[in-house]
């Protein structure tokens, strides 16, 4: 997790493709023992994946109130979507994902998708085209914004999946993947895993 104080800018698991790539030298950390960061542990298991929280803050944020409201919110969203209770977007904490405006439209797309659905990056292309007014959107350029999203499950890129039984990519793996639309209760048998 991150947060520049007053939103959550970045969730994203730990085998994340770019979580390898973040200086962790330009933020404090807190993991396993979040007690001495104030915010409630969130190790879950979801399945047979184990999940556990690591907090990035901005040396600047370090001791930010703001920021541990934002960490304990986000905690307690994890918490209930892990346990079941299907919280909707509308309970999560601020966000302030950085990207560019063609990101944010499909990640804004994105997390319209409800909870145990499934939707394609073709159908995501072709849901902009029609808000942006007519044209063409190409599935593929719609799977490089949601490969950035850098607000996983709270903006749920896992639902997103290829055409036909494609199960698509998922930067954090596609066993975690798997596991998060099970939890879910969406149908894997359909897909080719």
């Amino acid at each position: 997790m991150a947060s520049d104080g007053t939103a959550l800018t970045e969730l994203c698991l730990e085998d994340w493709w770019w979580a390898r790539s973040r200086n962790d030298d330009d933020c404090g950390t807190a993991t396993g023992d979040a007690a001495d960061a104030s915010i409630p542990d969130s190790t879950t298991t979801a399945g047979d994946a184990h999940l556990d929280t690591v907090v990035l803050i901005a040396p600047e944020h370090r001791a930010s109130e703001g920021a541990r409201d934002i960490f304990r919110r986000t905690s307690a969203w994890l918490r209930a979507y892990f346990t079941g209770e299907r919280p909707d977007f509308g309970s999560a904490p601020p966000l302030h994902a950085q990207g560019t405006p063609f990101q944010h439209e499909v990640w804004d797309l994105i997390a319209e998708i409800p909870y145990g659905r499934t939707v394609s990056y073709g159908d995501i292309a072709a849901e902009l085209a029609e808000r942006r007014g007519g044209g063409r959107m190409a599935a593929q350029a719609v799977g490089g914004a949601v490969k950035r999203n850098p607000i996983t499950i709270i903006v749920p890129c896992h639902r997103v999946v290829g055409s036909g039984r494609s199960f698509g990519g998922y930067g954090g793996r596609l066993d975690i993947k798997a596991t998060l639309l099970d939890l879910e209760g969406v149908d894997l048998s359909r897909f080719d895993l």
